[in-house]
């Protein structure tokens, strides 16, 4: 029997683990960058009893190539591969931003030297440019968040010119508003314009559905005791009229008929939305603001906005721009949500017909014991009370699960929320039905 020999080029490769791996791997997404060729790995258990075709050029080429761009390069990658032109360049931004170590020293791994941003607003501007050349918004998001993060460069982000380079979005609107107090007014207005352009791309996505879905919440949360038949309410009807079910004719009369009414016309809630603005809320009270100018849009509902720290703050009035609702606040500071709570309880007149939402990670430095009280006075005298860990994409948050679950076992069971599963959470609550909890082992 002939023996076999395994294609060498059909060895499963290992997963990058580091971060800085994790991102070089990312430029093998771009585009513009030179098309694989090699075939998918094959299992040792198919190789065919023929000898093994040995590897094409080209094909190897890309392979070191490939590991060349993850690994970022240092006599240790084991890859022997010199990068060239566009690939030199796309290897050269992300060294920048990732070759450098955190340790003390600041040299790069294996000791080969990285060009680094540093403090200088002509590189960081270069720099910024070039990564939105090679690599697609998405990354380029990411890299400036790393930047920003990993650099200390938020105080370049004062600097106009510094504004106007940078992909904005989410997190990027999260930094500004931290930096607002200490922000020049040269700056001020191009800061705003970046705001707006965020804001104004959030609306389009999320306005449209939030209305609808909540247009609909409110109409089949107006009940009427004498419908059209077009109004009427079949599962609250028959579910109200058991009582009269005949067995011989299988089948339930209706004494009482339940129906919807018009919200615009019969129906009105108010809706508190009441935001932490401390500094790891930074994401969520981006979307809450977006949010709180779209529920106030809608003339059935009667909406306010408080943001809370250590001090509270009603921005009702401006709900009407998002972007002043953003500029007013101040992220960052202690947390006071006891204080916040009394304020929005203190607002509300028409308990049964109020849904009051929370959006904190609950670390509580008021009063502990009061904050539970008072969520549960709310929901005692009817108020639908909502708890949000977070309203952003960014995954499981921290937060506190004592108060958590405290909240929990009053009925007001805290969860993290996506801006997609918002407006249902919303018409959940307008309804007063369970709301649509995600699964809690999904946030851990």
């Amino acid at each position: 029997m002939t023996s076999t020999t395994p294609d060498p080029t059909a060895t499963t490769e290992p997963a990058a683990t580091t971060a800085t791996a994790t991102t070089h791997s990312t430029a093998t997404t771009d585009p513009t960058a030179t098309p694989a060729t090699d075939p998918a790995p094959i299992p040792a258990a198919s190789v065919p009893t023929a000898p093994a075709t040995p590897a094409t050029p080209t094909s190897e080429a890309e392979r070191l190539r490939r590991w060349r761009l993850v690994l970022g390069g240092g006599g240790a990658d084991g890859t022997g591969c010199e990068l060239r032109g566009r690939d030199a360049a796309m290897d050269g931004a992300l060294d920048s931003l990732y070759g450098k170590e955190k340790a003390s020293g600041g040299k790069a791994a294996g000791d080969r030297r990285a060009a680094g941003l540093g403090a200088s607003a002509p590189g960081v501007a270069r720099w910024l440019g070039d990564i939105r050349t090679y690599f697609p918004s998405s990354v380029v998001q990411v890299m400036q968040r790393d930047a920003i993060d990993r650099l200390g460069l938020s105080a370049l982000l004062l600097e106009p010119e510094m504004l106007e380079a940078v992909e904005a979005d989410v997190h990027l609107v999260g930094t500004l508003l931290s930096l607002n107090k200490v922000m020049p007014e040269t700056t001020k207005e191009t800061a705003r314009a970046v705001v707006r352009k965020v804001v104004e791309q959030l609306e389009k996505k999320l306005a449209q559905r939030t209305r609808a879905t909540l247009t609909g919440a409110l109409d089949r949360s107006a009940r009427i005791s004498r419908p059209r038949h077009r109004d009427i309410d079949w599962d609250r009807t028959i579910r109200a009229n058991l009582k009269n079910y005949l067995p011989e004719y299988r089948t339930v009369v209706p004494e009482r008929l339940i129906g919807y009414g018009r919200a615009a016309q019969s129906v009105k809630k108010d809706v508190v939305l009441c935001i932490d603005q401390s500094g790891s809320m930074a994401a969520s009270v981006v979307y809450a603001s977006v949010f709180g100018a779209v529920l106030a849009s809608m003339r059935a509902l009667d909406t306010r906005l408080v943001v809370f720290d250590t001090a509270v703050v009603d921005l009702t009035d401006q709900l009407d721009d998002p972007v002043d609702v953003l500029f007013g606040t101040q992220l960052g500071g202690g947390t006071d949500i006891n204080r916040a709570l009394a304020y929005c309880q203190s607002r509300i007149t028409r308990p049964t017909e109020t849904v009051v939402v929370l959006i904190s990670d609950l670390y509580e430095g008021g009063i502990r014991d009061e904050m539970l009280k008072r969520v549960a006075a709310m929901k005692a005298s009817g108020v639908q009370f909502v708890t949000l860990l977070a309203l952003s994409d960014e995954g499981a948050p921290a937060y506190d699960r004592d108060h958590a679950a405290a909240l929990a076992a009053l009925g007001a069971p805290a969860f993290a929320c996506t801006p997609d599963l918002f407006p249902d959470v919303m018409a959940a609550a307008i309804e007063k039905r369970p709301l649509p909890i995600p699964d809690m082992a999904e946030q851990r």
